[in-house]
């Protein structure tokens, strides 16, 4: 599918076959698309090329109002004059359904998301959590073929999002609804997707279940943008099966993940997350490669480090439950404590 404006190619043929009951996550940067392909799903973007399938049935043409999709978006859109009960009574109402059903209907999906005692307010007079609950209830109500929902957490506090993010995983799978959300935050996908589309630039990079895009990224794009990673200039030792050698300011490094077709003495980039590198302090006859802190910053839980190996390689290190202060410019060493999958090596 693909769809320009302009001399721009917001969706570059693009080409996605989504489950029923799929969780599916379109992933990637601003401006990479994601948004405006959700958008032709619902029918507010006509396609230039490509065509829409639901469930087999083409609604390339049909008009948004009667593709039978439920749209959650970034701000919520609610009405501010209606009650929340009226808000989410709405889509039944436009669609005819009767008083009594439609009231049936709309107890039932203010109870799913826990909203049926507020069902008299106005959005004013709710918190940003439960402007988003009414806004989930009000697309669900309608028994959407597809449920959409354009980066829906984007506008709340973090511990809110965190709750919410179980909830719509939790009430997307009791209702087994098709849901095809929208983020750029990586954490939310790898939490919640079944699958994840990796879009860039227009065009899917890579599409897989959230711990193989993790473990797996298929280029160097991906690996930078799904959490973070080193990525460490190498070259290719050899290529024996299922095994590749490679050598960087590591040492010798096994890998089992690697892109198909390397040659022996190709340049490569591997990617090492950085909670697989180990730190520890300079001691005599410590073991691992000399470095030095450039900059640390404890979180609790976790410390992020940048150091120096050797003098011009510049590397991230996660160092989990943190028992050591780092400062600037302290001497350590490093050491990369990894299993062959654990080393990913991609063309350069």
């Amino acid at each position: 599918m693909r769809k320009r404006f302009g001399g721009v190619a917001a969706v570059d043929g693009v080409s996605l076959s989504i489950g029923k009951g799929e969780l599916f996550f379109l992933l990637g940067p601003s401006g990479c698309g994601k948004t405006t392909l959700l958008r032709c799903i619902a029918g507010f973007c006509d396609v230039d090329e490509g065509a829409i399938r639901f469930d087999g049935r083409d609604i390339t043409a049909v008009p948004a109002h009667r593709r039978n999709t439920g749209m959650v978006f970034q701000n919520y859109a609610l009405w501010p004059h209606l009650t929340v009960a009226e808000n989410v009574a709405f889509g039944l109402k436009e669609r005819g359904v009767g008083r009594a059903e439609r009231d049936r209907r709309v107890r039932e999906a203010l109870a799913r998301v826990q909203m049926e005692p507020l069902a008299s307010r106005k959005p004013n007079q709710l918190s940003g959590g439960q402007q988003q609950r009414v806004a989930l209830a009000r697309a669900l109500v309608i028994e959407p073929d597809c449920l959409l929902l354009d980066e829906p957490l984007s506008n709340l506090d973090a511990q809110l999002r965190l709750e919410m993010r179980e909830e719509i995983r939790a009430l997307c799978k009791r209702a087994e609804m098709t849901a095809v959300y929208v983020t750029h935050d990586q954490k939310e996908a790898l939490s919640v997707a079944d699958r994840v589309a990796v879009l860039d630039r227009g065009r899917v990079r890579q599409v897989g279940a959230p711990r193989d895009i993790y473990r797996r990224p298929a280029d160097t794009f991906v690996a930078g943008f799904i959490g973070e990673t080193n990525l460490i200039p190498s070259r290719v030792v050899s290529v024996n099966g299922a095994e590749a050698v490679v050598e960087c300011d590591f040492g010798r490094l096994r890998s089992t993940a690697f892109v198909a077709g390397l040659a022996d003495g190709a340049k490569v980039r591997v990617s090492l997350r950085p909670e697989s590198i180990r730190l520890g302090e300079a001691q005599a006859g410590a073991s691992g490669f000399p470095a030095k802190i450039v900059h640390s910053v404890y979180l609790g839980e976790l410390a992020q480090h940048r150091v120096v190996l050797g003098d011009r390689t510049d590397v991230k290190v996660f160092e989990m439950n943190p028992r050591w202060m780092a400062s600037e410019g302290q001497p350590v060493h490093v050491q990369a404590w990894l299993d062959a999958a654990d080393v990913v090596v991609l063309s350069a």
